[in-house]
């Protein structure tokens, strides 16, 4: 059992691929087939997932016609390329959409991956992102729930849209998902026995434990939440 718990720790996100289905983002499949209703994604657009995974979100936008690719660092989906964000393998002013789940916030360069995104984005092209933000002082956390919760770079919601709008965009439409994080997490809590299993790895699992219960109370009032953003480049 240790050595499983062990391995969970390692890889949070995978973990988190096993209990959930669907996209690893709050909302799911609903929240991304919104976010592709509000950038215009239809039959024939051209559109690049940056940070795809396993793919289900270029799935949902082939699904509708789009000429969808993915670019991963670990590209597993079908018709994806390996890549880094902050160095986008495609033409300048070349696709119509580019979209960004829940992975600005693990950009090594969140200004430069906006630049990039920008840079490949046709005139009037549409930048469509979801990712967490963070309000006031959020506890220092653990690193597997940092990692699960995306925090690595995460910013607030003013500094977010700010940035976008630095990067040559103008903000059109921005949407809070603090609901669908709130379900996330119990639909997490509900599936995974933290307080049964933690104590398992002694201290180590007691500190996790004690992150755990913090990040869910940060969730609870607000500090950590998620959004969604539809930005045009500018001309």
């Amino acid at each position: 059992m240790k050595e499983m718990l062990e391995t969970a720790l390692s890889n949070p996100w995978g973990t988190l691929r096993t209990v959930l289905d669907g996209p690893l983002h709050p909302g799911g499949r609903e929240a991304t087939e919104a976010l592709l209703d509000r950038a215009g994604v239809a039959a024939g657009t051209q559109l690049v997932d940056i940070g795809c995974g396993a793919g289900e979100s270029v799935a949902v936008a082939r699904d509708r016609g789009a000429a969808a690719i993915g670019l991963d660092l670990n590209p597993s989906a079908e018709r994806a390329v390996r890549g880094e964000m902050t160095q986008l393998p495609f033409r300048d002013e070349s696709v119509d959409v580019v979209l960004a789940e829940c992975v600005m916030c693990l950009a090594s360069d969140r200004e430069q991956a906006l630049a990039e995104a920008h840079r490949i984005l046709k005139p009037n092209g549409s930048l469509a992102v979801s990712d967490v933000v963070v309000e006031g002082s959020v506890p220092d956390l653990p690193q597997p729930i940092v990692q699960a919760l995306c925090l690595q770079q995460s910013q607030s919601r003013a500094s977010t849209l700010a940035g976008i709008e630095n990067a040559g965009f103008a903000v059109e439409d921005v949407r809070d998902h603090h609901e669908e994080l709130l379900e996330m997490q119990d639909r997490i809590a509900n599936k995974i026995n933290y307080e049964a299993m933690l104590p398992l790895l002694g201290e180590r699992g007691a500190a996790i434990l004690d992150g755990i219960h913090n990040a869910e109370a940060a969730v609870d009032d607000g500090e950590i939440s998620y959004i969604s953003v539809r930005a045009k480049r500018k001309l």
